[in-house]
């Protein structure tokens, strides 16, 4: 029941707020238990000093986890952040990020990921996210 990258690109151009989709964000890849979302680089993004902001970051984090419970559960279905948490680990610099969401454990009412964001072509991640949904569908 994994979703296509094309309908997990219409659940992202259909459900979240304008300004979440002003980020720019687009579905890379879905499976089973994951999804990987792709925010590029924007000069609007940066924050004093040049990195990428934390709060870009961190609502791309909540994103890809919709996008991943979506993926997992075949279609989307409403839900609400229960608990994020984020740790950042080093500055994204004129790069894409690439965030990755992974699904550790999907109930019928609770939906709980970890998420590893790195900067394009790069092997450490610049941050990781831990966090829990409620699921209300």
């Amino acid at each position: 029941m994994t979703l296509s990258t094309a309908e997990a690109g219409k659940i992202l151009a259909d459900s979240f707020a304008p300004w979440v989709l002003e980020l720019g964000l687009s579905v890379e890849e879905t499976g089973d238990l994951h999804a990987v979302l792709r925010l590029p680089w924007s000069d609007r993004l940066a924050r004093e000093g040049g990195g990428m902001s934390g709060q870009a970051l961190m609502a791309a984090a909540d994103t890809a986890t919709v996008i991943a419970v979506s993926s997992a559960r075949g279609a989307f279905v409403p839900m609400t952040t229960v608990q994020q948490s984020t740790s950042f680990q080093r500055a994204v610099v004129g790069a894409d990020v690439l965030v990755d969401a992974r699904i550790t454990k999907l109930g019928k009412r609770m939906a709980f990921a970890e998420i590893t964001m790195a900067a394009e072509g790069s092997a450490e991640p610049a941050a990781r996210a831990s966090t829990v949904y409620a699921l209300l569908g």
